[in-house]
């Protein structure tokens, strides 16, 4: 194929992110300064998302028959490199505390952030495979990153053992299909599935294991066992990233999938995901309740909120990218902002992270501003009005009621009562107090400066989403078509 100007400025994200690596690298080889590191990520990472201003005017676009760029794409690359900014500012305030290398960190970073923007935009499962991939890698790395702590390296070496496993389901799941269809493509495969020509048991067993490779990703229930593990070993900034960034880029490539191939065209296959969904909910929001270390709390809370979006896959229609789109937004606002003070409260220290509980009693008399961000995003977790929380889950419950989902709608109810006794269970330990209680001093340095600022500044995106959502409403259904190619 012939790449002309405009198949160039819709690369132009991957470009500038793939020229940032190799700048990093360039400079830890030469001379090696984190603050310097540090800086050349957050530049580039703020290029590639100004770059996506010129994107739209060629959108929407087939690139290769492997990536299309179009306006569904655009939205959430400019998720990603929010939250990988995000990350690498939350990094910084950390690994200022690491009495070790730290620039290859933003490499690491992003690697896979590059892999999350490949994803977004594959319209093939091949180029789903390599994205998924070069998101992955990176983050085992990322999680071992302060290896002397035993549960770092645990992290990493769990999460790449059973990620391995997961890849290998998902391309031998794909074998078996390209077997059947004779055709990899996105669009490919929804033409033979909606003539009825795929429905043997090879393709079953092939579509089967490719749902068993992506749920481990998105930690979905049942293959969510090593999310609190690797959430809890991992450093804060990683814990971030996974929540994140990884969740963004695998869902809306999954997203794409479905709506090009609906789920609902199958009953067995909508079946199947809509009892993922409902043991997502339930799951994760029961083992949450009984947890007393904040970053396992988190995972936990993750999969229950992956839970409550897969509704949007079981519905197929309607309002569905919408809302995929707002609850995404919001919940990356809002676990970015709990994860950001888990950071700043442990980034002075040597050693494992400030998870327990514990380590949180009396916050609110040291360090009220991080109080007030860790209350907020809590109360956006679980739903609360004038939060961003509110919003998505709103949304979760319209396209519930919309497509008559009755079972999964009462899932998401039930886990969001539940999800309130933990949330403020946190929100209580925050504002007290017990003379000679065990507990880990937040920064008094801002955090590293830019990272205190950074979480106030999600603060105010939750509340004033929460507040007065219309702009971010009309920003992604402006994003609501998906190109097929």
């Amino acid at each position: 194929m012939n790449l002309t100007t405009s198949h160039l400025i819709a690369l132009l994200p991957l470009l500038i992110v793939g020229t940032t690596v190799i700048v990093v690298m360039l400079g830890v080889a030469w001379r090696r300064h984190h603050v310097a590191s540090a800086t050349v990520t957050v530049i580039g990472l703020n290029l590639a998302l100004l770059s996506l201003l010129a994107v739209l005017n060629v959108t929407p676009l087939e690139v290769t028959p492997l990536i299309v760029v179009d306006k569904y794409a655009v939205l959430y690359m400019a998720l990603i490199l929010v939250a990988s900014l995000a990350c690498s500012t939350l990094a910084h305030a950390y690994l200022e505390g690491l009495d070790d290398q730290r620039e290859e960190f933003y490499m690491l970073l992003l690697c896979a952030t590059m892999g999350g923007l490949l994803l977004v935009s594959s319209q093939h499962l091949a180029s789903l495979f390599i994205g998924l991939e070069l998101l992955s890698v990176p983050i085992y790395g990322m999680a071992a990153y302060t290896y002397r702590d035993r549960t770092s390296l645990e992290a990493g070496i769990k999460y790449m053992v059973l990620s391995a496993m997961a890849s290998a389901f998902l391309l031998f799941g794909m074998a078996l299909l390209y077997a059947e269809a004779g055709t990899l493509s996105f669009s490919g495969l929804s033409a033979r599935m909606s003539g009825g020509e795929l429905s043997s048991a090879w393709t079953l067993m092939g579509v089967g294991m490719m749902v068993i490779g992506l749920g481990f990703k998105l930690s979905l229930a049942p293959f969510h066992l090593w999310t609190p593990d690797v959430y809890e070993g991992a450093p804060a900034p990683v814990s971030a990233f996974l929540a994140t960034v990884s969740k963004i880029a695998v869902f809306a490539v999954l997203l794409r999938f479905f709506m090009t191939a609906p789920a609902t065209g199958d009953g067995w296959l909508h079946t199947v995901i809509a009892i993922i969904a409902f043991l997502s909910m339930l799951v994760g929001n029961l083992l949450a309740l009984t947890q007393n270390n904040l970053k396992r709390l988190l995972g936990y809370s993750s999969i229950a909120h992956l839970g409550y979006l897969l509704t949007v896959i079981v519905a197929s229609d309607g309002l569905a990218i919408e809302t995929a789109g707002i609850y995404l937004i919001t919940y990356v606002a809002t676990t970015l902002g709990a994860f950001g003070v888990v950071t700043l409260v442990s980034s002075p220290y040597q050693g494992p992270d400030a998870g327990q509980l514990y380590h949180y009693r009396g916050l609110f008399w040291r360090r009220p501003y991080l109080t007030a961000v860790l209350t907020l995003m809590m109360l956006s977790l679980a739903g609360i009005p004038l939060t961003a929380g509110f919003i998505g889950k709103f949304y979760a419950l319209a396209i519930g009621v919309e497509s008559s989902l009755w079972w999964l709608v009462a899932g998401i109810v039930i886990g969001s009562a539940l999800g309130l006794y933990y949330y403020l269970r946190v929100m209580v330990t925050l504002y007290l107090h017990e003379p000679g209680e065990s507990r880990r001093d937040a920064t008094a340095n801002w955090g590293q400066r830019s990272g205190g600022v950074m979480v106030l500044l999600l603060a105010l995106a939750v509340l004033v989403i929460g507040i007065y959502p219309q702009p971010i409403i009309s920003l992604v259904r402006s994003a609501t078509l998906i190109t097929a190619g």
